[in-house]
């Protein structure tokens, strides 16, 4: 979700309008199907892939191109229910970081493209992998990179980037669920935060002390948290468990939370909602309500909402850069550019850009090029007027 975890982008002079074929399509390239999104770094794309039911496979490709320029596979065979990858590799100066589906974790180096350590976040501590299998992506943090096993015993993990030597473990914060660690920081001290089915939790990014826990409704997360800013976080999630926001205060060295509101049965399903200029912005369809894109105040207020008008489905994936939203419907493939106001959903302008169905994949943004996937194909877009 870019480089603060947000969902936005800091890209500038982004296209405003596409003519009547849509976006330039600057490359494209065949993936098997799933639903990971891909990371741009230095101007490489790293996406893993599933192939078979066989085998997990990181691939890198060149950003310009489209030039496969290295691939790594392994053996991990198995059968789950909507095949596929579900995490977005992590990718600092030196390394690679990816979490499969089965739990496999591997740091690989960028230059020489080996293996510089692996591990398996489900059997190494003894937890138990979620229905829909580990949908996880690591969270880079300092010279650590940090994964959350959430066993019984062991609630998130950092590892020395280049040795893969645990640096601390938290304690049980509750059963893994589909939410990725997120780094906030509340007052002055860099926390992670993370999603699961007893609710939200944080720990400490310093040393893995628990902060602070959330009892939120959703027993099948995955949206995680958005950070309002002073300690207030906006809490969602499908299946009529609705949304909240919550205050999150330190009181010496120990943490207290409330609930500052709650919107009943109304939530996200797959991806967070995205803050822009003190108002958020998600996709409220789940499986009982169709409430299409939605707009809430800081209170959880419900501002606006499209329903189906457009409905823009509940797995559409959506960032924000330069002043504008990107919108992926996840039912037809159709891409918007949306000016994000509380006065109402404006689109400025669509285009079919991907096909299939459950086109869930988040976005990724770097240097005026949008990176997308479907169920079948990455695509490479040119966003620049």
């Amino acid at each position: 979700m870019g480089p603060d975890g947000n969902g936005t982008s800091v890209e500038k002079g982004l296209a405003r309008s596409w003519p009547e074929t849509g976006p330039k399509v600057l490359w494209t390239v065949p993936l098997g199907p799933g639903y990971g999104g891909a990371a741009i770094r230095d101007g490489e794309v790293y996406v893993l892939d599933r192939v078979d039911r066989q085998k997990d496979v990181l691939r890198c490709f060149d950003l310009q191109t489209g030039k496969e320029n290295w691939t790594y596979a392994y053996d991990a065979p198995g059968k789950i229910d909507h095949d596929g990858s579900r995490s977005t590799p992590a990718v600092s100066e030196k390394y690679v970081f990816t979490i499969g589906p089965f739990g496999h974790y591997h740091c690989l180096d960028r230059k020489t493209h080996q293996v510089v350590w692996e591990k398996n976040i489900v059997s190494d501590y003894q937890g138990k992998a979620p229905g829909w299998a580990v949908a996880q992506s690591p969270l880079l943090y300092k010279d650590m990179v940090v994964v959350a096993p959430q066993s019984s015993q062991v609630g998130m993990v950092a590892l020395d980037q280049a040795s893969g030597k645990e640096r601390w473990r938290s304690g049980g914060i509750g059963p893994m669920g589909y939410g990725s660690p997120k780094l906030v920081t509340v007052d002055g001290l860099d926390q992670i935060v993370i999603v699961n089915s007893l609710g939200a939790a944080a720990v400490s990014a310093s040393d893995g002390k628990v902060l602070w826990k959330y009892a939120h409704p959703c027993k099948i997360p995955i949206p995680n948290v958005t950070a309002l800013g002073g300690g207030r976080f906006f809490v969602t999630g499908a299946y009529l468990a609705g949304s909240a926001v919550i205050q999150v205060t330190r009181q010496g060295e120990d943490w207290t939370m409330k609930e500052l509101a709650h919107k009943a049965q109304m939530g996200g399903h797959c991806h967070p909602a995205l803050l822009y200029q003190d108002h958020l912005y998600i996709l409220c369809n789940i499986n009982e309500r169709q409430d299409g894109m939605v707009c809430f105040d800081e209170q959880a207020k419900v501002v606006w909402q499209t329903k189906n008008k457009p409905n823009l489905d509940k797995g559409g994936s959506l960032l924000t850069g330069d002043g504008l939203m990107y919108v992926m419907d996840g039912r037809s493939g159709e891409l918007h550019i949306v000016q994000p106001s509380p006065d109402g959903f404006k689109s400025l302008a669509k285009a079919k850009v991907l096909g299939g169905k459950e086109i869930w994949g988040p976005l990724a943004l770097a240097d005026g090029k949008l990176v997308i996937r479907d169920q079948s194909q990455m695509k490479c877009l040119d966003l620049r007027p």
